[in-house]
């Protein structure tokens, strides 16, 4: 096990998604899902800083914590997410795949794994919603260029506060060995 931090990191990868099948103060998730081709992620926080004045200095600030939004780029979006999360119809004889604007997206925990140069870093995103994603290619000139599937997620906090949760240099090794077999959960205080 490392002990120390990473400086810095790269190599976004182990992309996972878990659907949400209970909210509230006590949520629970369906066994996470692999996504393989994750290319990029970029989340940007959500919040703002509220400055009271009194005095005539700022007297008083806080800022709340709204969650994380931006895009996942994947090689191709699977088959089995665009039904999982979108409600996306796979026909019983035609085995074809049918979008349903009448169906409810679902919230859903996403798992990842991004490299450091002393460990890897495991992350989950508690409750994520999610833009079905766009249908973009283009022609092949002198080679074939890969047309990755963009979607645009907003990670918001749980009831219970959590946003995310991230592995540090500290973590045990049982609990690295398990992130991507059941949404991360702390144990109980004593």
């Amino acid at each position: 096990m490392a002990t120390t931090e990473n400086k810095v990191q790269f190599n976004l990868k182990n992309m996972h998604y878990a659907v949400m099948t209970a909210g509230g103060n006590t949520p629970t998730w369906d066994t996470p899902v692999p996504v393989p081709g994750a290319v990029s992620l970029a989340l940007e926080q959500q919040g703002e800083l509220n400055k009271f004045y009194a005095d005539g200095i700022v007297y008083y600030q806080s800022s709340n914590n709204g969650g994380y939004e931006g895009d996942a780029e994947f090689a191709r979006i699977i088959d089995k997410m665009l039904q999982d999360i979108w409600g996306y119809i796979l026909s019983t004889t035609e085995k074809v795949l049918i979008e349903d604007a009448f169906a409810e997206p679902k919230s859903f925990a996403l798992l990842f794994q991004i490299d450091g140069d002393q460990h890897n870093a495991l992350y989950c995103l508690y409750n994520c919603t999610a833009t079905r994603p766009g249908i973009n290619s283009k022609t092949n000139e002198e080679s074939k260029e890969p047309q990755p599937q963009k979607i645009k997620i907003s990670a918001a906090p749980l009831e219970n506060g959590r946003v995310f949760a991230r592995t540090t240099a500290e973590t045990t090794e049982n609990t690295i060995t398990k992130w991507f077999t059941k949404v991360f959960e702390p144990a109980p205080a004593a």
